[in-house]
């Protein structure tokens, strides 16, 4: 339905307006009609379309006007097609009569101008602005779905700038252009009209500081682009030049989160200056609507791209043999030096590599998480950069922060179908305690802004049984060429101790664990199988891995062949019963597509070959993936953590666009 707005006309004097394209105006014939008249007439110029309501039907006037009733259920439309030339050219005119008497007892006369004015953006998300679309003012999601998409700018383009381009005023470079999304106001009709009528571009006082805008002044200089909204900036005055297109830049300042539902209107609104001693009028409103892309994760089955990994003391050997596996997968490497990581060996709990997308432009962005250990800096230093962007949450009180608010406890799934709802684009994975009052949970500021991306629905583990207490220690995903596309592996204490009781069944017993590793003390298969106590504690752990096991089956739309068992045992730190891993870590690998870099075990040797790297390459080498076991274990391991721990990945997106998604 078009705007519609209510004119008031007076026999008195003549009326001018204007009517803006795409818009009618409704006539007040009955507030002007003098007593005594019982019907009317209407007349207008060649320019100006007639119509009339009565008793609920639309009756376009035609060329011979006949008289109609004044009635109370009547009225009087008037709409135009093309903007007018001179200032109220175009006219109508209703003249009023007494029963049945030949001569109008009264008349008025509307002077009319008209002139289009529209509030673009690129609705159909094409990459390009569509002009006088329809249905602006509403955002909605899916392959059909309509409105317009918004960038955080947080990437910083500028070499020498010191924060993220979003915290600025300015356009730094043309760059900085392109990570911001079209707005043109197009504006036409007589000129002069504008002496009397003036544009305002605004935005909701709550949305102030969500978004910035530049007025891009005609110049190619940088300082051409006036920052007109944003930042305490709420309205603008339209410095219209002479120009009939008017073109803004928009930038995102702020992603989705608990009290910002991504959604930003702006609006333009034509005022009426009646007199220099009355405040403006609104005649008109056009209204846009974006949204802020989220930040998006990507899963182990997406293509590497660059695979990040820090040098410290004694890992020489681990560096070479991930550069050497990276090198397979045709990954690019970075090294993080030691002068910048400080020692601190755990990237993959510093910082989550994910990406923002509209349809005109997308980037990298780094989740830094509140861990804020001794590589605190390397996000936001190392990482940060020219199409490159930084999102960082942390809590107030910096004490709430816990191990599972270190993001190797972050995860996110392949897509999957859960009973028909489709998740295109996979499900976030996180650790937290047992449903209880006790025990720790990731900070509320990372989980809000989690949920508040909506399109990676997060599923909530329990991993607080283990002493570091990441997600990462008990599952991954992998390709597949079949079923869903990946498998999901968990570590499995029932498949190690079934896979060591065949062995020493098979008289292999004595067989010893550890071999070639300094200072750790080596132990049979035989010796291993009847602690007791290990036994026990194992038993338990397992029950904590499917009590998950059940949930990532409800939640991802998982069967039993989907899901793959990794032998591994954990054992208890001191008297905690809080697991840790008895052996490096299986399932904390490096997934380069089909390359995987797996912590060597350091299993029973049996005929020259580790047994528990046999019985991984039996279970994985069928699906095409290339297992290459690499030495961790006094780098990593004997510090809580494995190879996964120890590096981090950016991936390329997913093909699927987010809008696309039906939350």
């Amino acid at each position: 339905m078009a705007q519609q707005r209510w004119v008031r006309l007076s026999a008195e004097q003549p009326t001018s307006t204007v009517c803006v394209l795409g818009t009618e105006l409704s006539l007040d014939v009955c507030g002007s009609a003098p007593v005594g008249a019982t019907s009317f007439d209407v007349w207008g110029t060649a320019g100006v379309n007639l119509y009339i309501v009565h008793d609920g039907e639309v009756l376009k006037i035609p060329s011979c006007v006949p008289r109609w009733p004044l009635e109370a259920n009547i009225e009087a439309v008037i709409t135009m097609d093309t903007p007018s030339i001179k200032v109220n050219s175009d006219k109508v005119r209703i003249s009023y009569y007494k029963n049945n008497g030949k001569g109008p007892m009264a008349q008025t006369l509307l002077h009319l101008t008209c002139i289009e004015i529209s509030l673009d953006v690129d609705t159909s998300r094409s990459g390009t602005v569509n002009r006088k679309a329809k249905n602006k003012k509403k955002w909605t999601w899916g392959p059909e779905g309509k409105g317009a998409v918004l960038l955080v700018n947080c990437d910083r383009d500028c070499l020498g700038a010191k924060d993220m381009d979003n915290q600025d005023l300015r356009v730094e470079s043309y760059a900085d252009l392109k990570d911001m999304s079209l707005m043109i106001l197009t504006t036409s009709g007589p000129e002069d009209i504008f002496d009397d009528y003036q544009l305002i571009l605004h935005v909701s006082a709550s949305d102030h500081d969500k978004v910035g805008v530049f007025h891009a002044k005609g110049g190619k200089k940088l300082n051409h682009y006036k920052h007109v909204l944003g930042s305490g900036k709420l309205s603008y005055a339209v410095e219209r030049d002479g120009f009939q297109e008017n073109t803004f830049y928009v930038e995102g300042l702020a992603f989705p989160d608990v009290d910002f539902s991504g959604l930003v209107s702006f609006h333009v609104t034509l005022l009426e200056n009646p007199s220099a001693a009355m405040p403006d009028v609104p005649i008109f409103n056009d209204t846009v609507v974006f949204r802020m892309a989220p930040w998006i994760m990507t899963p182990n089955t997406l293509q590497p791209i660059t695979v990040y990994v820090c040098s410290v003391k004694y890992n020489a050997d681990f560096v070479a043999a991930v550069s050497k596996l990276t090198a397979k997968a045709g990954c690019k490497l970075i090294i993080c030096p030691e002068q910048e990581n400080r020692s601190d060996r755990w990237i993959q709990d510093e910082m989550e590599i994910g990406y923002v997308q509209a349809p005109h432009k997308g980037f990298p962005v780094v989740f830094d998480s509140p861990r804020n250990g001794l590589l605190k800096d390397f996000p936001f230093k190392g990482v940060l950069g020219p199409d490159f962007g930084y999102v960082k949450r942390e809590p107030a009180d910096k004490k709430t922060v816990s191990g599972l608010d270190s993001f190797g406890n972050l995860e996110v799934s392949p897509p999957v179908t859960v009973r028909g709802k489709q998740y295109p684009l996979g499900r976030i994975l996180h650790g937290s305690y047992f449903p209880s009052f006790q025990g720790n949970n990731m900070v509320k500021v990372v989980r809000d802004f989690l949920y508040a991306q909506k399109v990676q629905q997060p599923v909530e583990l329990y991993s607080d049984w283990l002493v570091v207490g990441h997600v990462d220690e008990f599952l991954t995903f992998v390709p597949a060429p079949d079923r869903k596309g990946f498998r999901l592996l968990l570590a499995s204490p029932s498949a190690c101790y079934q896979l060591l009781k065949v062995k020493e069944q098979e008289g292999y017993g004595d067989a010893l664990m550890f071999e070639g590793v300094k200072k750790c003390k080596q132990i049979s298969i035989k010796k291993l199988l009847s602690d007791q106590k290990l036994r026990n504690n194992n038993n338990y752990y397992q029950k904590c891995i499917d009590w998950n096991r059940d949930i990532l089956k409800e939640e991802l739309g998982l069967a039993e062949e989907d899901i793959i068992d990794i032998p591994q045992l954990f054992k208890s730190r001191n008297c905690s019963g809080k697991a840790e891993a008895y052996f490096p870590d299986l399932v904390n690998m490096l997934v380069l597509g089909k390359y995987l870099g797996i912590p060597k075990p350091f299993g029973p040797i049996l005929h020259d070959h580790c047994c528990l790297e046999e019985e991984v390459r039996r279970l994985l080498e069928p699906l095409g993936l290339s297992c290459t076991f690499i030495d961790d274990f006094e780098t990593y391991h004997e510090y809580l953590g494995e190879i996964h721990c120890g590096t981090n990945v950016r991936r390329k997106p997913f093909s699927f666009k987010w809008w696309n998604v039906i939350p």
